[in-house]
């Protein structure tokens, strides 16, 4: 067993639940960094590194176990459009866990005595995020299986070999998207897990129920956690009930946005949900099966310092 799996197993067998990061973009967006291109936060990979390095912090200094590379919406397509080679994108893809890794080592020398190492997660966007069009909301995509493959696999295949503890394959809104992850998660040797976005308290964002996603990966061997992620905190406990009635028997992840509505033609973000009332919910998540617990988009360090707390005191 590797270190870096035999550091996540320790997280996953501790009667605690492991807290994850929130949004990374939405909290480089909150500290004034341009993440307005189609490359999102992945642009910053290019032009500050730093800014992804002094999120990353923030989040573990917030109480942060498990954090998320920079890498969701990197891909060789997506590099492509700026005239960036193949080379050149497996650089920068692999880069976002170099960068993610000094942020750990940072908080580490800092706080020797913390009785963890955090993990790192390589995030792994769905092809909705290359588009930028928020069809990842809808699960539209109009392109065959093939498509799919050839836009996910060498991504994969270089984050698996760039040593994170876990992959972490997000935002996923429909089955055919999960099919050609479960075909190319057989080839890693990292753990992974898949996160769905779902558009109420049982179907995905395509239409299709939740439980027919879990029921894809019941025996896959390199899966250990399924759950929801860019889904409005008022259908998380639903949503844990969906997962567990398919017979899903490892590790339950959670981590909603804020509760608010995303505008993708105008790219701003409507409503509000308080970091207080994530961590109440939070505990509620907790008690009902997730095992991995944090936030998606506009949900910050602030959040997850109060779920880290609240969770702290079960």
């Amino acid at each position: 067993m590797s270190k870096v799996t035999s550091n996540l197993w320790k997280l996953l067998e501790q009667d605690a639940p492991i807290m994850l990061d929130g949004g990374l973009g939405s909290e480089l967006d909150s500290r004034g960094y341009d993440i307005s291109t189609p490359l999102w936060s992945a642009e910053l990979l290019i032009s500050n590194p730093q800014a992804i390095i002094d999120t990353h912090r923030a989040y573990l200094d917030a109480g942060a176990q498990c954090i998320t590379s920079a890498s969701y919406q990197a891909s060789v397509a997506g590099f492509a459009t700026l005239g960036v080679s193949q080379q050149q994108a497996q650089g920068l893809i692999v880069k976002s866990i170099d960068l993610a890794r000094i942020a750990r080592d940072q908080f580490l020398e800092q706080n020797p005595d913390c009785g963890y190492q955090p993990l790192i997660a390589a995030s792994i966007g769905p092809y909705g995020a290359f588009l930028a069009d928020g069809s990842e909301y809808s699960g539209s995509y109009g392109v065959d299986d093939q498509t799919l493959l050839e836009f996910h696999r060498q991504r994969i295949l270089w984050l698996d070999a760039a040593g994170a503890d876990v992959l972490a394959c997000e935002t996923i809104p429909g089955l055919q998207e999960a099919e050609v992850l479960g075909q190319l998660l057989d080839r890693v040797n990292t753990p992974a897990w898949l996160s769905f976005s779902c558009q109420n308290e049982t179907l995905l964002n395509d239409g299709k129920s939740l439980r027919q996603a879990v029921a894809l990966f019941e025996h896959h061997p390199k899966v250990v956690a399924i759950g929801v992620n860019c889904t409005a905190p008022q259908y998380i406990r639903s949503l844990i009930g969906e997962i567990k009635s398919a017979a899903w028997k490892r590790a339950i992840v959670v981590y909603p946005n804020s509760g608010e509505q995303y505008d993708a033609d105008e790219k701003v973000w409507y409503g509000t949900e308080s970091p207080l009332e994530c961590a109440t919910a939070a505990r509620s998540w907790h008690l009902q099966g997730a095992k991995i617990i944090g936030g998606c988009c506009r949900m910050g360090p602030a959040h997850i310092q109060e779920i880290a707390a609240v969770l702290a005191d079960e």
